[in-house]
């Protein structure tokens, strides 16, 4: 559109003489297809093969020579067209100033040539930049959820060992609703976004395991809403604060109790816990921490200064908050 436009403003704006066109000619057209000639040899060849290699001493070389070629050119289509006088006797300024003006000129394709390209490489280094940055936070994704798997596992086999002993049906039953949440969980969890419905039935499972193995001291009431199977959520979002509650909400002695309760909002999700706080000892291996960190890790890397993480221990309960975009 550029040279669209370069190209017919000087015959549009012409006078309607018998001399215009080829005044339009060889004093328009033929300099800007000179520089049209030179802007697209520095912008496809010589800007990207010796100047940014920083090879400017042969940049430098190649367009004077290639300029003074062209300026030559010029001056022969000029008196082809237009001849000079036989006799010296000629207006106008000196021949050096003229040839002078005429290398300047050339100078201004180039320059623009150069700079056109340094943006479209800056603007491709930048998208280069923003697509290593998001392939490395879906690896840091996919590490994290994959993190949480083992995690899931190992404290439902401590569940089902508890059982063994205290009662060998309950465990099979155990056995059997894990088969079903590992299934959910290496079958439907590798994407990046699954229905908020699923995610829900998975922790009701969850909860109804880990009931499995308390006793008539631990009271375990949740409330999570319907929702529009639109909806949707990061897979594995929620179940670390449930398995932190049954891991640090529960005593053999006393009494206890663990509450999860999640609502939507217009543009928010919020998911609330609270249990009865029994920290364990500092030789207990089993909580090891791993998935309240994950946690606050994924929210991190999927809502950078778009979510809320809050804990807070009150008259002996553990209380937690976590709020995140809606669909986001």
């Amino acid at each position: 559109m550029v040279w669209v436009v370069l190209f017919s403003f000087p015959y549009l704006l012409s006078y309607d003489t018998e001399q215009a066109f080829e005044h339009v000619l060889t004093f328009s057209w033929v300099p800007l297809f000179l520089y049209m000639a030179v802007f697209y040899l520095n912008y496809w060849f010589l800007a990207d093969r010796y100047f940014f290699p920083k090879k400017i001493v042969w940049f430098i070389c190649i367009n004077i020579a290639v300029i003074i070629v062209l300026i030559f050119f010029r001056e022969w289509i000029t008196d082809l067209i237009f001849p000079r006088p036989q006799n010296n006797d000629r207006r106008g300024p000196p021949r050096t100033m003229v040839l002078y003006i005429q290398t300047l000129s050339f100078l201004v394709p180039i320059v623009w040539a150069v700079a056109l390209r340094a943006m479209e490489r800056l603007i491709k280094s930048e998208v280069e930049k923003k697509e290593v940055a998001h392939q490395q936070l879906k690896s840091d994704l996919q590490h994290l959820q994959y993190q949480l798997q083992p995690h899931f596992f190992f404290n439902s086999l401590n569940n089902i060992y508890a059982l063994v002993d205290i009662s060998p049906e309950d465990a099979k039953d155990t056995i059997h609703s894990l088969g079903k949440l590992m299934r959910y969980l290496l079958y439907e969890t590798h994407t990046e976004k699954v229905p908020l419905a699923k995610e829900i039935d998975f922790m009701v499972k969850y909860i109804e395991l880990g009931k499995l193995r308390l006793t008539d001291k631990t009271k375990v009431e949740y409330h999570f809403p319907e929702v529009d199977p639109t909806v949707q959520v990061p897979p594995l979002l929620f179940i670390s604060l449930i398995e932190n509650a049954f891991k640090h909400g529960v005593s053999a002695q006393e009494e206890s109790t663990i509450n999860f309760t999640m609502e939507l909002k217009s543009d928010k999700i919020i998911f609330k816990g609270k249990n009865t706080d029994f920290p364990k000892s500092h030789t207990d291996q089993s909580g090891s921490g791993i998935g309240l960190k994950n946690l606050k890790d994924r929210l991190d890397l999927l809502y950078p200064n778009k979510h809320y993480f809050g804990n807070e221990i009150i008259s002996g309960q553990f209380r937690i908050i976590v709020e995140i975009p809606l669909n986001a």
